[in-house]
């Protein structure tokens, strides 16, 4: 038996094995519509068995492609691919519940993915529980007999809180509840829900698994029945499908991805050591820092910090000067790019958010997703932005 490859080596050649057409050495791009057939017996074989392509909006080789490496990546036997992160998560619920389903989601999500969950509440009658899962004993007391699902994101968006994998899945599993944990922020690279006793991974492959800021996408990651009948449901339902071309421009991202992991992971850890020393800043929240309410959670459940870091400044007044001053940092929305971006969450992605300031998403928060540009420079432009 050949040897389990590595990470890396994943990332670049997949599986392996299989000769690609014309010889090509990187995967190509089958900008393609709908796909020839020898007869009808094999549309219906398709169907029933795979193996086959019909129609690029439920699959096409490029797609298959990006879907086989994220797979292996994340310890999971399918993958289906999506055209964004929003779209992976909308197509999962919309299979997987039902008119009367209870779902409980952790309370500090990412600004959209709280707006559709309130969406199924209101419109379709999907019942919703906001809670705090930092700490599991409040999961006991929330499952119902009609809860289907669990959902939460680690670490959170924007408050970098953590959440412990496996103690969520353990009660879920005890009561026969699925798990669907978003791992965008940390990638394959730095944790593996699956391993950990979650059903389901979703991602923004937008972030860090393209890299560079040039491709939307998204990703739902468990076993190849809930795949297959996500692919047949809500995702040629809704049609939510990622382009031949972003699947492929995705792919090219993965082959960097740990050697850039690396690189933010680094620049972050030295960031936030930064921002911890700086008088205007009250608080640093970076998972690798002694100082995270959930240290400890971080080191049994990830192998480094990555690239994400949420600070809380001492005064809302410097805010604007902060954020109006940065000349390296770019200020806008989204996340995982090899530059450094910066955001104020309170006014722009959780503009919406109900409650906000209880759960910690205050004037004063600032996420910034550290880039792998030199850190000096990261630093230097953080520091002359408040002279």
């Amino acid at each position: 038996m050949a040897p389990e490859k590595g990470f890396s080596t994943i990332s670049i050649h997949g599986k392996g094995g299989e000769g690609l057409p014309y010889r090509s050495l990187v995967d190509p791009i089958t900008q393609n519509t709908t796909f020839l057939l020898d007869n009808i017996d094999e549309f219906e074989g398709i169907l029933k068995e795979g193996g086959g392509y019909l129609y690029s909006r439920v699959g096409n080789p490029t797609q298959c492609a990006l879907e086989e490496r994220i797979a292996l990546l994340e310890g999971g036997e399918a993958t289906l691919a999506f055209a964004s992160g929003m779209a992976a998560i909308s197509s999962t619920m919309i299979t997987l519940l039902n008119k009367g389903d209870h779902i409980i989601s952790d309370e500090v999500i990412y600004g959209c993915t709280h707006d559709l969950f309130e969406g199924l509440a209101s419109k379709i009658g999907i019942e919703v529980s906001f809670i705090d899962l930092s700490d599991p004993l409040n999961l006991e007391g929330a499952i119902r007999e009609n809860t289907k699902l669990i959902f939460f994101e680690t670490p959170a968006n924007p408050t970098m809180k953590l959440i412990e994998i496996k103690a969520i899945a353990d009660i879920a599993k005890a009561h026969g509840v699925k798990v669907i944990v978003d791992n965008t922020f940390a990638t394959p690279y730095i944790q593996r829900p699956l391993e950990l006793g979650a059903d389901i991974v979703v991602h923004s492959a937008t972030k860090y698994l393209c890299g560079h800021g040039d491709a939307i996408g998204g990703l739902l990651i468990g076993d190849a029945e809930l795949v297959n009948s996500v692919r047949s449901s809500g995702l040629k339902d809704l049609g939510g499908c990622i382009s031949p071309f972003n699947a492929w421009l995705i792919i090219r991202g993965l082959k960097t991805l740990s050697i850039r992991m690396k690189e933010h992971d680094r620049n972050a850890n030295e960031v936030a050591r930064f921002l911890e020393g700086e008088e205007w800043v009250e608080s640093v929240l970076y998972p690798w820092l002694p100082s995270h309410p959930q240290y400890e959670i971080a080191k049994k459940q990830m192998s480094c910090g990555g690239g994400m870091i949420a600070f809380i400044m001492k005064r809302e007044e410097d805010v604007k000067q902060l954020l109006g001053r940065l000349e390296l940092c770019s200020l806008a929305v989204s996340l995982g790019s090899v530059e450094t971006l910066i955001e104020h969450p309170y006014s722009m992605t959780h503009n919406n958010y109900p409650e906000k300031e209880q759960l910690g998403i205050n004037k004063r928060l600032i996420r910034l997703s550290v880039g792998i540009e030199e850190v000096e420079d990261i630093i230097a432009d953080l520091k002359n932005a408040m002279k």
